[in-house]
């Protein structure tokens, strides 16, 4: 039997990019424009060294079952064959982040769809 796929989850919150391993992701049936991430993954090695980002991690998301991604802020995700070290690091670019467009208009507003 197969194990189970590992997703490398990237994604942008508060300027700062984060790295997520999960088992499972897929969009949101309920919440439109979403992507819905759950088992959550963390690194299992016990090593002296400890990486303060992935203790912030570990820390941010203690707890949690599932979390809901808005899609827009999703950067990349990707099955891997073996779990890498998830990670919290400084966004690149300087201090200009795009504003977050809408997926799309609701009917009939200027700009949006209309009925005919």
């Amino acid at each position: 039997m197969a194990a189970k796929p590992i997703y490398k989850v990237l994604f942008v919150n508060q300027g700062k990019v984060y790295e997520i391993y999960a088992r499972h992701v897929s969009q949101a049936g309920a919440l439109f424009g979403f992507v819905e991430v759950e088992e959550l993954i963390f690194d299992a090695r016990q090593s002296v060294v400890v990486d303060p980002s992935v203790e912030r991690l570990q820390i941010e998301f203690a707890g949690v079952k599932k979390t809901y991604l808005p899609m827009h802020y999703v950067l990349r995700i990707d099955e891997v064959d073996k779990q890498g070290v998830g990670k919290i690091t400084a966004a690149e670019g300087g201090n200009v982040a795009q504003f977050p467009i809408p997926m799309y208009s609701p009917q009939g507003t200027k700009g949006g769809p209309q009925e005919h």
